[in-house]
């Protein structure tokens, strides 16, 4: 347990980062469901509209550090490829 007041004020800090960071993970998982369900359902279209609206959300994910760059950045590219295959 912390003992320090300084200890304490991070233990609190931590906490509340940890509780966006949790939703801010979740969103990212949820967005890229759509896109994986879009692509499920073999509209092309669809799949690439909604993929559009949801690769920035992923590099804010990782701007924001939820994610890692190059996590958000291999996510993106294989969602990607994943739209241009099902248009191919």
């Amino acid at each position: 347990m912390a003992n320090t007041s300084s200890a304490k004020k991070a233990v609190r800090k931590i906490a509340r980062r940890t509780a966006v960071n949790r939703s801010r993970r979740s969103q990212l998982r949820t967005q890229v469901r759509k896109v994986e369900e879009a692509i499920a359902s073999g509209d092309a279209a669809v799949a690439a509209a909604v993929l559009q609206s949801v690769a920035p959300v992923v590099m804010r994910a990782a701007q924001n550090g939820v994610i890692h760059k190059n996590t958000a950045s291999r996510k993106v590219s294989r969602l990607t490829a994943r739209v241009k295959a099902l248009s191919a």
